[in-house]
């Protein structure tokens, strides 16, 4: 069956921005004009679509990211909404890997916040073209220009408005479109499908004009024929505005310095500015086409001395090249098993057919494959190049793996996670619970490349790590809801790390005599603090032959494997650099394990002299506070050893700014407010691992060495 949507006329895009800026609202209204509902859900009442899950209808808040297609002016638009709260970073990380543009939602009263920051970083990383929707005019001290403004002092942006707004706060009424240079304004008491385009209003006119020209100007700019007409005066026309315009915001794939990104604005809420947000979404983010091909190396490339890496090799955005698709999340559905999200870069997949996985070197096949709608499914026949679709059948598969023909195989790039700050012990209430607390937690560590489960080899618990309180509590609850676990957690714990402060050596002669072929392994090595973030370095300076170069790699796995319990409190030891210079073997009775072995233990005893110290997790912690609470809540601060980087004032509200170890933040969403009478609002975001004090240091020590 040929594809019904020509690849020039596919936009796969995110909505992505930070807690409680409206993405969920704002893609429910997308569903609604795109004739995909019939009746718009609300986030508020626990009937938004795309947050199915009953934790999200709960909380009001998203905690997976949904996908869904929708078509606008003919143009199919796969979406992919992702949750705004830094504990489910990973979500965004993963959509925004395989999205071809983003449209970026702010609060027009908050303006760029903590998480805002986040997941626009995240988009420069895989260099997503992107436009803004600033969201929330409808609220009192809604203000578009100071937002405007944050876009490119907080993010680094070169914003382009297209958009003004006609009022604000209960005066809002619409948008001024500055390409066409009319007035939009809404019927407060329809559904806003009825809206009204016309001339601008008269005390508009003079800063309608203010801002087409400075359009204007910026699209200019990097186009030689339209700066000749703007040089001479001469009418540019909608089209031309709307191609250097396209072409600049795209231009972010290639050049971020020189890129646009187009903002306009409206209240999804009130049903207003969402039509022109879809125009702006089908006019400026690009299809598969506009972005550069994927690239990958090939697995079946041999690697030689000359060719130490192996080349890339492209996938074009073609149904006639070779098939490849990258695996980016995984999810358990009740009624079908797992599901496997693909978006497919080049070819077409058929089901029943069947896949190479090019990162595991296994083939498979797949049963099924689904157009996903939130949690509803459609089945269909097959997948083509641009697609994001959901297959079933594949049962060795993880985030982050290349899909592809096994003719001619591909690896594409993974994506890069962040680290667990938080740990629970969890145990099961009952002896029938204990087999099937182990098959959820596989399942759930499977689908969330952040969540780690190990069991603690002094104590026999079994461990749960993941991105903060919140992302545990909604794993405990997936457990009991989802796969019938009745479990207890104990107190949270920090995830802490050991570093190094001073260089040491150290030596170990590994010998053992059994009876036959025995055991030796002698290594010698300096060890040096590494700077921070800088993680293991491992260098090799063995000279005239002292150790096979077969036995260099064993010692190096032996060290590697020493780091992950230190020395002072069995945390994982980070930033270290360790130099192999010297050693000996014996011609019979020398073995990698032996090797391995002598490099655990030398690393082991030049660490004890090397002074380590403990690390804590730093949260970089943002408070929204009124003005009578604050010197409270500085003072609470203060007393959890945070200290205080900035402060603001915003609509009449300040903002704190500060750094605060993870383990004082224990519980402090209780704390704040009942402190402000539930008026202040906070989010935390990891920011990075300091030297603990040592006070707390002998604390954490005394407390692992008394288990």
């Amino acid at each position: 069956m040929p594809r019904q949507t020509p690849l020039n006329r596919t936009r796969n895009i995110g909505i992505m921005a930070h807690i409680d800026a409206g993405k969920t609202t704002t893609t429910e209204r997308i569903l609604f004009y795109t004739g995909i509902t019939y009746k718009i859900g609300e986030v508020h009442e626990g009937t938004a679509v795309m947050d199915w899950m009953e934790q999200e209808q709960e909380r009001g808040i998203t905690i997976t990211s949904a996908a869904t297609t929708c078509f606008w002016r003919d143009i199919r638009i796969n979406i992919i909404d992702t949750p705004g709260h830094v504990d489910f970073t990973a979500e965004v990380e993963r959509s925004l890997r395989v999205l071809d543009g983003a449209c970026a939602v702010f609060d027009a009263v908050s303006g760029v916040e903590p998480q805002s920051e986040t997941v626009w970083r995240q988009a420069d990383k895989y260099r997503v073209p992107r436009i803004c929707f600033i969201n929330k005019m409808d609220r009192i001290g809604a203000d578009f220009k100071m937002t405007l403004g944050q876009i490119e002092s907080k993010l680094g942006g070169n914003p382009v408005a297209i958009q003004l707004p006609i009022g604000a706060e209960d005066k809002f009424k619409g948008v001024i479109d500055l390409v066409k240079m009319k007035a939009i304004t809404y019927k407060d008491e329809t559904m806003g499908a009825d809206y009204i385009v016309s001339e601008i209003p008269a005390d508009m006119v003079d800063e309608a004009k203010e801002y087409r020209e400075k359009l204007i100007e910026k699209v200019s700019e990097h186009d030689d024929k339209l700066l000749e007409k703007y040089l001479g005066g001469e009418e540019i026309s909608e089209e031309e505005v709307k191609a250097a315009l396209r072409s600049r915001v795209i231009k972010s794939v290639y050049d971020e310095s020189t890129a646009f990104v187009v903002v306009v604005c409206g209240s999804a809420f009130k049903n207003k500015g969402v039509q022109p947000m879809l125009d702006a979404v089908v006019d400026y983010l690009p299809s598969p086409l506009d972005v550069p091909s994927i690239k990958g190396i090939d697995p079946d490339a041999k690697v030689t001395p000359e060719q130490p890496e192996a080349e890339l090799i492209e996938r074009t955005a073609s149904d006639d090249a070779p098939f490849s698709s990258l695996a980016f999340k995984l999810m358990t559905d009740p009624f079908v098993g797992q599901l496997t999200f693909i978006r497919v870069y080049s070819g077409v997949l058929t089901s029943g057919s069947s896949v190479y996985n090019a990162t595991k070197q296994r083939t498979e096949r797949v049963g099924r494959l689904l157009k996903m709608h939130a949690n509803k499914r459609e089945e269909i026949k097959e997948v083509y190049a641009g697609d994001i679709a959901a297959a079933v059948g594949l049962k060795q598969v993880s985030t982050g793996d290349t899909l592809c023909d096994e003719k001619k195989p591909i690896v594409l790039e993974s994506m890069d996670f962040p680290e667990p700050v938080i740990s629970l012990a969890i145990e099961p209430k009952t002896k029938s619970d204990q087999e099937k607390l182990g098959v959820g937690l596989a399942k759930l560590m499977g689908e969330d490349p952040t969540f780690r489960v190990k069991t603690d080899e002094q104590t026999g618990q079994v461990v749960i790590a993941g991105m903060g309180e919140l992302h545990l509590e909604i794993i405990v609850d997936r457990l009991k809801r989802e796969f019938n676990v009745e479990a207890s957690v104990g107190k949270p714990q920090v995830a802490y790390k050991e570093t190094l402060t001073r260089p040491a050596d150290g030596e170990m002669k590994y010998a053992k005599q059994t009876g036959g072929r025995g055991q030796y392994g002698h290594a010698k090595i300096h060890v040096f603090p590494g700077e921070p973030g800088t993680g293991y370095v491992f260098e090799n300076e063995v000279t005239q032959g002292a150790i096979p170069k077969e036995f260099i790699k064993p010692i190096d796995e032996g060290i590697k494997g020493a780091l992950t319990r230190g020395v002072l409190a069995g945390y994982p030891i980070d930033d270290v650099r360790v130099v192999l210079y010297d050693g000996s073997y014996h011609d019979v009775d020398s073995s990698e394990m032996a090797f391995k072995m002598a490099g655990s233990m030398a690393f082991q005893d030049a660490a004890k002299k090397a002074r380590p110290v403990l690390l804590e997790p730093i949260m970089r912690v943002e408070v929204v506070v009124p003005k009578d609470y604050m010197g409270d809540v500085m003072g609470d601060l203060a007393s959890r050893r945070g200290r205080i980087q900035s402060q603001e004032d915003r609509g009449g509200t300040q903002i704190i700014n500060a750094r605060v170890p993870l383990s004082e933040m224990f519980g402090y969403a209780t704390d704040l407010r009942s402190r402000t009478q539930g008026r202040a609002t906070y989010s935390m975001h990891f920011d990075r691992y300091e030297q603990a004090p040592p006070n707390i240091s002998d604390e954490v020590v005394k407390r692992i060495q008394g288990q």
